[in-house]
């Protein structure tokens, strides 16, 4: 008889089964009421389907819906496969290829056998799936060989699988799952017991697509058909909800109403500003100015282009360049004929980031230890290359402006200058009403320097947390392995806003390669060479992305001392149009950004556009109010209007519109 094997339960409870047990068997043993809940097993540590059999002594911890991350994971993973089941049977002759779960649902890319999938298709495409789930098919786990699986697809028709499975690696174990007896993927898993494991009413499907085998242009154009997926109609609902909510808020839509800003193709990924999207610009960069100046930085300005040999020797040339812009160091050729660019000219690179240039400005002039830390800022344009159809809005652009910093210090100095950076960004996106967690990103799997060196840095970003009091569960504090840029560890800020979604935004890196590689050098107490220790940090992140959340967390009703018009002076009559003009005069001799609306036009016609606009005050004056001197405020959003003295109006606009860091 063979030895039992030891099975370590999450309360410290053992117990003892033969070999080729299941977690299934042992949710039943403990309980039907939890056997019934088990969706899936961790066993080491691994995700595991419910019916592996166990093979060695194991620490077993059994996943139920309590356990969202996990369950949802696999809810949309399964979702995935229903759906390629399901199209399969309404179109027959499609073939499938890869279909992964998402952060809210799921995907799955398909070659139709007649026509491209349209969204007209879904709500049958949906109906076949809730038959599938309420079928509650068994989906069962089997190794294949490799041949055995290629051979398969072929026999099938299935091309794009069977030329996945000939480049799998070799001696990798290849599994299939089935869905009952008649369907099969080729998968990873792990998967639920069954698909009647899935709510029927806890997904939908969102959109068709076009999308490239394995995202290349060259390759066939596929159709990829989207969903949202949950554990239950209630979670669905209010995603839905919030999905109807981001459409309001969208800050592209919001852009264009408010005449912000505008992109368009001929300069792919950069913005157009516009008067007032860009005074929003202005205010954002005067308080980061007051804020930085405040905390000892001095402003720089650097190239746009750099030459290669820089962005070799920084590491960015081998590392980063699919994202960089180059530019041959050569006169175009101006002939009709020919190339424009010879292939004998010398690179040169917009630059993606500002750090190596930093470098060569610490570089100038012999540093001394009594110089640092010398602390380095910069609204720095910068330009990567990003692929046209990942851009987005302001959220994912070509051309951006950083609140980039880099502060140059001693090794005695991280934690104290770690520690400050915390309390300032701390203190910033509470000025702007922000809640946030902070997370540690630590060593990725590729990256310069050694493990004494990634072991320091990531303790020292730790520690200066812990001494800003900001490593608690109120912050969300959480580490994130293998998550850390490849020259060092960082600290992110992730933004939680109106709507409960997180925008990962500041960040502080500890650096002790790039210093090395530019040759970064500061004179030490001892009269030696020392390597100064460099932090990255923005706050911001970008003025683009910043201003795009902004945008949508205030669904476009920003703070007054962001709006970039803050009240306008609206006439009832054309009598009162020289009280409205005075008025205006003196609103702006307080610093209040105001303009006028004198048009002939109806007062709740007036009242309606400025509030599209998102103007935070509405006067509105008539005979009655030239002749009193006072005004009637409406406030963005509220209904009921209030009469007060043009000259305590004024009073409660310059509070309203004065930066939070310059309230007293």
């Amino acid at each position: 008889m063979s030895e039992l094997l030891k099975i370590t339960l999450p309360d410290g409870s053992l117990r003892e089964v033969a070999p080729g047990t299941t977690p299934a068997d042992i949710a039943a043993a403990i309980g039907p009421g939890l056997a019934k809940a088990a969706l899936a097993a961790k066993v080491d540590g691994e995700l595991v389907d419910l019916t592996r059999p166990l093979t060695t002594d194991s620490a077993l911890a059994l996943i139920t819906a309590k356990d969202e991350a996990e369950a949802l994971d696999l809810a949309r993973h399964d979702y995935a496969h229903v759906l390629a089941e399901a199209v399969q049977a309404l179109f027959p002759g499609t073939q499938i290829t890869f279909g992964p779960s998402t952060d809210d649902g799921f995907y799955y890319d398909f070659a139709p056998a007649e026509r491209p999938f349209t969204d007209e298709d879904l709500p049958a495409i949906e109906a076949e799936m809730r038959r599938i789930i309420a079928a509650n098919k068994p989906l069962r786990r089997e190794v294949w060989s490799r041949e055995q699986l290629i051979s398969r697809w072929k026999q099938q028709g299935e091309s794009f699988k069977a030329e996945w499975a000939a480049e799998l690696p070799e001696g990798e174990e290849l599994t299939v799952y089935w869905s009952g007896d008649d369907w099969l993927d080729m998968c990873r898993g792990p998967h639920l017991p069954s698909t009647g494991k899935l709510d029927p009413q806890g997904f939908k499907l969102t959109r068709v697509s076009g999308a490239y085998w394995r995202g290349d242009q060259k390759n066939a154009m596929l159709s990829r058909i989207y969903g949202t997926g949950w554990l239950n109609k209630k979670q669905l609902d209010a995603h839905l909800t919030r999905l109807e909510e981001a459409a309001k808020r969208d800050h592209r839509k919001l852009g264009q109403e408010m005449d912000l800003f505008h992109l368009q193709q001929e300069a792919h990924g950069s913005v157009f500003w516009h008067p007032k999207g860009y005074l929003i610009w202005r205010e954002l960069e005067a308080y980061m100015r007051r804020a930085i100046d405040g905390a000892g930085y001095r402003e720089v300005k650097t190239p746009q282009v750099m030459d290669a040999r820089q962005w070799e020797q920084s590491g960015h040339w081998g590392k980063y360049r699919e994202n960089m812009f180059v530019i041959p160091d050569e006169v175009p050729n101006v002939d009709d004929e020919g190339p424009i660019v010879s292939n004998d000219a010398d690179w040169m690179a917009l630059k993606p980031m500002n750090c190596p240039a930093h470098v060569l400005i610490f570089r100038q002039g012999l540093k001394s230890y009594r110089d640092l830390p010398l602390r380095l800022y910069e609204n720095g344009c910068c330009h990567r290359n990003e692929p046209h159809g990942a851009l987005h809005g302001l959220m994912r652009v070509r051309q951006f402006t950083q609140d980039d910093a880099h502060i140059f210090c001693r090794e005695d100095q991280i934690v104290a200058e770690v520690q400050a950076f915390c309390e300032l960004a701390d203190r910033i996106y509470r000025d702007f009403g922000f809640t946030y967690a902070i997370k540690l990103a630590l060593r990725p799997e590729k990256r310069f320097g050694t493990e004494e060196m990634w072991d320091k840095a990531e303790s020292e970003l730790r520690d200066a947390v812990v001494r800003a009091g900001l490593a608690t569960a109120d912050y969300g504090w959480e580490e994130l392995p293998g998550e850390g840029a490849f020259y060092a560890p960082k600290l992110e800020w992730h933004l939680t806003d109106a709507i409960g979604r997180t925008w990962q935004v500041g960040t502080i890196q500890s650096d002790r390669v790039l210093p090395e590689r530019l040759d970064a050098s500061y004179i030490g107490e001892d009269g030696e060479k020392h390597r100064p220790v460099m932090l990255h940090r923005a706050i911001f992140g970008s003025y683009e992305r910043f201003i795009g959340i902004l945008i949508e967390h205030f669904a476009g009703r920003l703070p007054v001392w962001l709006a970039p018009v803050q009240a306008v002076v609206a006439t009832i009559v054309s009598d009162a149009d020289d009280y409205a003009k005075d008025a205006l005069a003196r609103l702006r001799a307080a610093g209040i950004r105001a303009e006028t609306d004198l048009r002939n036009e109806k007062i709740n016609y007036k009242v309606r556009e400025h509030s599209l606009q998102k103007v935070p005050y509405l006067l509105v004056v008539g005979k009655r109010e030239a002749e009193e001197g006072t005004v009637a405020i409406r406030i963005l959003g509220e209904q009921h209007q209030k009469i007060m003295p043009l000259d305590e109006a004024i009073a409660l606009l310059k509070g309203e519109a004065t930066p939070p860091d310059l309230r007293h």
